[in-house]
């Protein structure tokens, strides 16, 4: 189906195909087929078209905005859970087993991980050995902010327990090569689970326990995008935090 809209455009403005083919640098039978065949240039070239023409781009070409709409969800999202405890926990333990360079963990107590997987220690040794730096930060227990978030989600001084189980549980490693573990006091908007290029990220919503909060699978598309986002938001949080003694 012909652009009409850009074939009146053009020649109300005494435009050839070779001329504004020569502006916008495309092939002329490229902006013979935009108005002929009704084909869709590439963003960068449209908005380039539309301000030579003094048009909105979206009136010559609304496709865009369409496409852009489509594009509404991160090319970085591989999965997304309604809540954590959809997940099986060899989920996780498989993340962290195929990491080679990098391990991130930002929590208060996800001690649900050693419960279901006493040999959560051993793998990130093992990890560790093969060259991979391990970060974990846990919750500082006597902190206002996790103690905060005991009221929120009415688990009172559970979490606060939590939080001394999981530093108990990751203690052991502090002494080893390539692992360091740190106690954090911030408010805490999402769990990180980070093994090289994939993330898990747990969102945390007021009033509900972790568990039943959503979860998304995120894999790094090289740009900063949502990924980077929360990479950079784990270090934040990693300047803050106090170091751990084995």
């Amino acid at each position: 189906m012909a652009n009409e809209r850009l074939r009146a455009v053009l020649a109300a403005g005494g435009w050839t195909h070779a001329d504004l083919a020569n502006v916008v640098e495309v092939d002329p039978k490229s902006v013979e087929r935009w108005v002929n065949l009704g084909r869709t240039p590439r963003r960068s070239t449209a908005l380039k078209a539309a301000e030579t023409l003094g048009e909105d781009v979206h009136a010559l070409w609304p496709q865009l905005r369409q496409a852009r709409s489509a594009r509404a969800v991160s090319p970085e999202l591989v999965a997304l859970y309604e809540q954590r405890a959809d997940i099986p926990v060899s989920a996780f333990v498989n993340l962290l087993s195929q990491a080679r360079r990098r391990i991130d963990i930002l929590v208060y107590g996800a001690v649900f991980l050693h419960e279901a997987y006493p040999r959560l220690n051993e793998l990130l040794r093992e990890r560790a050995g093969e060259g991979c730096v391990i970060r974990i930060a846990v919750g500082d227990a006597g902190h206002a902010n996790v103690q905060q978030r005991g009221q929120e989600e009415r688990f009172g001084h559970g979490i606060e327990s939590r939080c001394r189980l999981a530093l108990m549980h990751y203690r052991p490693l502090a002494t080893v090569s390539g692992i360091e573990i740190r106690t954090h006091g911030t408010t805490l908007y999402n769990s990180l689970y980070r093994a090289d290029d994939e993330m898990l990220v747990n969102s945390h919503v007021w009033g509900v326990n972790a568990y039943a909060a959503p979860v998304w699978h995120l894999r790094s598309s090289g740009s900063r995008g949502m990924f980077g986002t929360y990479a950079e938001s784990f270090d934040r949080v990693w300047e803050t935090a106090q170091p751990v003694e084995g």
